[in-house]
């Protein structure tokens, strides 16, 4: 079916949310493409931080689809399309989560103190487009980084999910996970300290490999002295 009588992609994906759910309840089922490119990376992450596994996380985003597009004639739109989505992902994820083995007792998650003295080490933002080695640079930290993510216990790496990575206000964050916004902050202040510390253990050997400058860009540099003095 097309996405609508003379209406182009490009003019469905530049609607805001709630013509795109009349397109879509109209009959126009393309148009829910364009709900998916909007909330695809938001939706992963989120059920990527509860699950810990890709393919999962991928395999509840697809239901959560699913499940929205037959919902969606009784989406009233009191809260967001976003925020609809986004509870949809939570509850097909805490689903999995339940069949596959007992959460850990909050009580004790929150009761877990780490050295407030462990410190993050900030990686250098500066990057060479196009340059191999500092793009391996940059998908090794990434990997780091989702690495020690992945230790932090479930509702703390949630909640650090939902507000540093995908910048969901603490609001939002409370709303959809029926906690209080104070909740929120301190699951957060928290989630930060066990990543630092867990960021500082796996860097403590690793710094003598930063700001690399081999390869291509040791070769060039190499070259150009070589040129000048020649010169």
């Amino acid at each position: 079916m097309m996405a609508a009588p003379g209406a182009t992609v490009a003019e469905i994906s530049g609607l805001p949310d709630d013509q795109v759910v009349a397109r879509v309840r109209a009959g126009a089922t393309d148009a829910f493409a364009t709900i998916m490119q909007r909330y695809n990376r938001r939706l992963y992450r989120v059920a990527r931080a509860m699950l810990r596994d890709d393919v999962e996380a991928e395999d509840v985003v697809q239901a959560a689809y699913l499940r929205a597009f037959a919902a969606l004639p009784g989406f009233r739109g009191e809260a967001g399309l976003g925020t609809w989505l986004t509870r949809i992902v939570l509850n097909e994820a805490a689903g999995r989560m339940r069949s596959r083995r007992p959460t850990d007792e909050l009580t004790v998650l929150e009761s877990q103190d780490q050295d407030a003295r462990a410190r993050i080490i900030m990686f250098p933002g500066i990057s060479m487009p196009g340059d191999p080695e500092m793009a391996a640079a940059r998908a090794e930290i990434r990997t780091l980084l989702e690495d020690a993510i992945d230790t932090l216990p479930d509702m703390f790496r949630l909640v650090f999910v939902m507000r540093e990575v995908e910048d969901m206000s603490v609001e939002e964050t409370a709303s959809q996970l029926g906690i209080r916004p104070e909740t929120v902050k301190t699951r957060l202040h928290r989630a930060k300290r066990l990543l630092r510390a867990e960021l500082g253990s796996r860097l403590s050997n690793a710094l003598s490999d930063t700001f690399p400058f081999g390869g291509p860009r040791c070769a060039r540099m190499t070259a150009t002295v070589l040129a000048r003095i020649a010169a």
